[in-house]
């Protein structure tokens, strides 16, 4: 399999995984919601655009696949199982790869999560010196 492939489903996983837990089976054929959450949409058009390149046996068969992935508890699980069958879709369409390049965010892109848990926990995409804690002074100049 090729390094683009791989890529491809690594940055598509994400995505795919939001949108069937959002939208459940119905993600292949409902319209596009204003008010979904991005990653939810995004996840919903790659799904949309390997469905509709893909004949009825083909279709039938992702309708099958998406649908258990929306009835898994296992998140993990969900993301494989939506990984292999895009790393499928993916591997002799050509211009499949490229459609879907052309819709995701280049690699690195995109926003950043950062979580921050528990009594005097800080969060920072881009820190210097965080000091937590009782009796510390600031640094001096």
């Amino acid at each position: 399999m090729s390094a683009e492939i791989v890529q491809l489903v690594e940055q598509a996983g994400p995505y795919l995984t939001a949108a069937v837990g959002t939208y459940g089976a119905a993600v292949l054929t409902r319209a596009q919601d204003a008010a979904a959450d991005a990653t939810a949409t995004l996840g919903q058009r790659i799904l949309q655009t390997v469905w509709r390149r893909r004949d009825g046996a083909g279709q039938a068969e992702l309708e099958r696949v998406v649908d258990e992935a929306a009835d898994e508890q296992d998140e993990s699980y969900s993301a494989a199982v939506l990984s292999r069958l895009l790393r499928r879709a993916l591997q002799d369409d050509a211009e499949l790869r490229a459609e879907l390049s052309a819709m995701l965010p280049p690699p690195g892109a995109g926003s950043v999560v950062i979580t921050a848990s528990g009594e005097r926990s800080i969060a920072a995409q881009h820190i210097g010196t965080a000091i937590t804690g009782d009796g510390h002074a600031p640094p001096q100049p």
